[in-house]
């Protein structure tokens, strides 16, 4: 089935997949992948990039990334759509499956409970976990100035996420389910990929990847 391409479309799917978000679990990865894109300056084609970690280590193993031309409009809450095909196809071009991923956006902290971990992490059956630099619904308090601290990140009484301290002092970035792990899990997984900057490692290594890629793709 080709994806859709335009926002009702879209929306109903969004709708479809939420219902099979599983917002339980605790896995101990060996193998953490982080997902993250880039766009072409002429706006025609997304880079999406994944870059595989050894944890608790941190060590690089690989990355791999994906060329994709953008087929949908850009709509806050429906990147999954701009970004996930790239993405996806990316994680496929790994050598080594990973047992969690870390995604550079929103879980379930969205307003049909289905921002792109969720997507991605339903489509690949892979745990993944939602990280963000900004809130797209919801509200939180601040929490802590101490890394580790946390605040619920609520919606209509339901908590949606974590507002998290990676580092004391630092902006917090907002923590979600995506599927298949608990959110006190994420929170926990987050701060151990955390290592001494505002984002985790592995969403910093395909971050770098695929700025590069994207370098490399507005050249040729």
């Amino acid at each position: 089935m080709l994806p859709p391409t335009y926002p009702e479309a879209a929306i109903a799917l969004q709708e479809e997949i939420s219902r099979l978000v599983v917002t339980e679990g605790d896995p101990y990865p060996s193998l953490v992948a982080g997902l993250d894109a880039a766009y072409a300056r002429d706006g025609r084609t997304v880079f999406g990039a994944a870059a595989l970690l050894v944890f608790p280590s941190l060590e690089f193993v690989e990355g791999a990334w994906a060329a994709c031309e953008i087929a949908f409009p850009y709509i806050p809450g429906l990147f999954a759509f701009r970004e996930g095909p790239a993405l996806i196809e990316a994680l496929g071009r790994l050598a080594h499956t990973p047992d969690l991923l870390i995604v550079d956006g929103h879980g379930i902290a969205h307003p049909r409970r289905c921002g792109i971990a969720s997507h991605i992490g339903v489509v690949t059956g892979i745990p993944s976990i939602g990280v963000a630099k900004h809130l797209l619904c919801g509200a939180a308090a601040e929490p802590g100035s101490e890394r580790g601290s946390a605040a619920p990140v609520t919606e209509g009484g339901a908590t949606i996420g974590c507002a998290v301290r990676t580092v004391t002092g630092v902006h917090p970035v907002y923590v979600s389910v995506g599927h298949r792990v608990g959110l006190v899990e994420a929170v926990r997984l987050v701060l151990a990929l955390s290592d001494g900057y505002r984002l985790p490692a592995p969403i910093r290594a395909a971050h770098a990847l695929a700025n590069r890629v994207r370098e490399r793709g507005d050249g040729l």
